[in-house]
């Protein structure tokens, strides 16, 4: 049985949320994000705190997995999502110009990464780019997809990896 469905949705002041029929939209000072509901699934409201009804014992997964999903907008809209990347080898950089991210990874042609709407990238300096917005989602899968154009390789370290991230080192082969 899931423990997480049974936990309140505790809402910030600034956040609003409003559900109108199976449609679910929060909205706080971090902008708006909307969510289609599973028809097994209700809300209930007391005092500003939602809880999260399944109706039945074989829901209760599914009213885990909204309940998380729900929370996570209502934290999006509020405080935000933000990802670090850091560029590591000799020679890779990275630059915002205007909605794009430019970078040099080594290749011989630069790489033009186009920001989807609702994200925002900077570049504190020319090794480090942050990736922030109000869906975890999709803060997560442009991070991933900036990593992708050049993963970190395990023999020099070399690429784009998390700022958190450790890449465990290989030794070469010996003759």
């Amino acid at each position: 049985m899931s423990r997480v469905a049974k936990n309140p949705i505790k809402l910030p002041s600034g956040v609003d949320l409003n559900i109108n029929g199976s449609q679910l939209t929060v909205k706080g000072p971090k902008g708006n994000l909307e969510l289609v509901l599973h028809p097994a699934i209700s809300f209930d409201e007391n005092d500003g705190e939602y809880m999260v009804k399944p109706d039945g014992p074989q829901n209760m997964a599914m009213a885990g997995t909204f309940r998380a999903l729900v929370d996570n907008m209502v934290t999006g809209v509020s405080t935000g999502f933000q990802k670090k990347l850091r560029l590591v080898g000799v020679g890779y950089r990275a630059q915002v110009q205007g909605k794009n991210l430019n970078m040099a990874l080594g290749f011989s042609h630069p790489i033009d990464y186009v920001t989807p709407e609702g994200i925002t990238i900077e570049t504190p300096s020319q090794t480090e780019i942050t990736v922030s917005g109000c869906d975890k989602q999709k803060v997560g899968q442009v991070a991933a997809e900036i990593r992708a154009y050049r993963p970190p390789e395990p023999y020099k370290g070399k690429g784009v990896r998390y700022a958190d991230e450790r890449v465990a080192r290989k030794e070469a082969k010996k003759a």
